[in-house]
């Protein structure tokens, strides 16, 4: 991709209504545009991070055995009204009528809806278990939205949703959601704290929190030392908690070597039991014809918000530092003085070689800007990779090649660059 050709308008301002650094970084970096309070546009640079995410958590969906659907954005709130939510779900819920003055709503989740589906071709005991999910935007209309897409009103979220015969199939599936999300935070180069946490709006006796380390982040969380290098089984029954479950006074409290750290809250999975499927009339038949209400279970992931939480947990005064697995680009070329011919042929000869690699995504930023512009927007992007071509060291045959994360440079011949990348 020749930067000239991308859409990515970066700012050396700091908004002044921006708090925190993703917030100010994502607008930046020319990532995001605001549209309305806690709306926001998301920008080539950024949809190459969503999209990065979203092939990290369908695959390790898909591994697991679940099924990747699309519910609607749109419901009827005849659905939630038959589930006991419509009422009690508040403000947040964006209620809206169609031209024929029919109550629907802008979907905040998708629990009533997923039921629904499911009891339309499910019917016997036979067909489960079943697990379904989609990676969707959802609205809620945030009493405060601030943050940026930190705690906006509009979102993307990955949410699934689980139906079993019994409660032990049900803990199961549980576990196995459970485990696969601590290996997609792994994959995207977080690590993932989860805590035991409440059901909220959702409902639900099993829930757990996935929370990532950073300083700005809303959560303080309270967790023993150990977890830290906890199996994935261990994981799950490892003292972690939010400051709302935090009993300084309990006796298996005092007995760990507790550890306290703020986190930014990216993922979040419940069991609820038949609190659904009954209230929905929802059930198979058994064996014996006997009606059974299955266990349900909810499991969702903030894709937008752990764009923000990456930034959180990883960028420096000078901007952003992208784990390589969800960067926008893995490489990028830096032509320091695009009208001089050595540098021209350097860069266009390496941008070509690394960019016929399918492994690579390239970005060479191509602009007649200044050095020092490129080098700044090159830092503040955040790029894993870049390779700075400037002219006197072009005359000798040689680039330098800056790690992004370390800072590290070090002086290679074009071929010895194609060859790190392409060896």
């Amino acid at each position: 991709m020749l930067f000239s050709r991308f859409f990515a308008h970066t700012s050396r301002e700091v908004p002044s209504d921006a708090k925190i650094a993703s917030h100010r970084l994502m607008l930046r970096s020319g990532m995001i545009s605001q549209t309305a309070s806690g709306i926001y546009c998301w920008l080539p640079l950024a949809v190459r991070i969503l999209d990065k995410i979203s092939q990290i958590i369908c695959e390790e969906q898909d591994r697991i055995g679940a099924n990747r659907v699309y519910f609607t954005t749109v419901q009827p709130a005849d659905l939630w009204i038959e589930s006991g939510r419509y009422a009690a779900y508040g403000k947040e819920m964006l209620r809206i009528k169609d031209r024929k003055d029919g109550d629907f709503l802008y979907s905040p989740t998708n629990e009533e809806q997923a039921t629904d589906v499911f009891r339309k071709y499910v019917k016997s005991y036979r067909g489960l278990p079943v697990l379904l999910y989609q990676i969707h935007w959802k609205f809620r209309d945030e009493i405060r939205p601030r943050f940026g897409v930190m705690r906006g009103r509009e979102f993307l979220m990955k949410d699934g949703y689980s139906f079993d015969i019994s409660f032990e199939d049900a803990t199961r599936t549980y576990e196995k959601v459970f485990k696969s999300y601590l290996t997609i935070f792994r994959r995207v180069g977080m690590l993932p704290i989860p805590v035991q946490a409440d059901s909220g709006a959702i409902g639900g006796n099993m829930s757990h929190e996935f929370q990532i380390l950073a300083n700005t982040g809303e959560s303080t969380i309270y967790y023993d030392k150990k977890l830290l290098e906890a199996s994935d089984d261990e994981l799950m029954t490892t003292f972690a908690v939010t400051d709302e479950k935090y009993d300084p006074q309990s006796v298996a409290t005092q007995e760990k070597d507790l550890m306290i750290s703020k986190g930014v809250e990216v993922g979040h999975v419940f069991h609820f039991g038949t609190k659904y499927s009954k209230a929905m009339n929802t059930f198979v038949l058994n064996e014996k014809g006997d009606k059974i209400f299955p266990e349900m279970g909810s499991y969702g992931i903030g894709v937008s918000r752990l764009v923000a939480a990456i930034i959180e947990a990883s960028h420096d005064e000078r901007g952003i530092i992208w784990p390589e697995a969800v960067a926008p680009f893995d490489v990028t070329i830096l032509n320091l003085h695009v009208n001089n011919a050595i540098c021209c042929e350097i860069a266009e000869d390496v941008y070509r070689a690394i960019s016929a690699s399918v492994r690579y995504e390239v970005l060479y930023d191509d602009r007649n800007i200044t050095v020092g512009e490129k080098l700044m927007d090159a830092d503040l992007i955040g790029v894993p990779w870049q390779v700075i071509v400037g002219s006197q060291k072009a005359q000798r045959g040689v680039v330098e090649l800056k790690n992004r994360k370390s800072g590290e440079v070090k002086e290679m011949s074009p071929t010895e660059v194609i060859g790190r990348f392409m060896g």
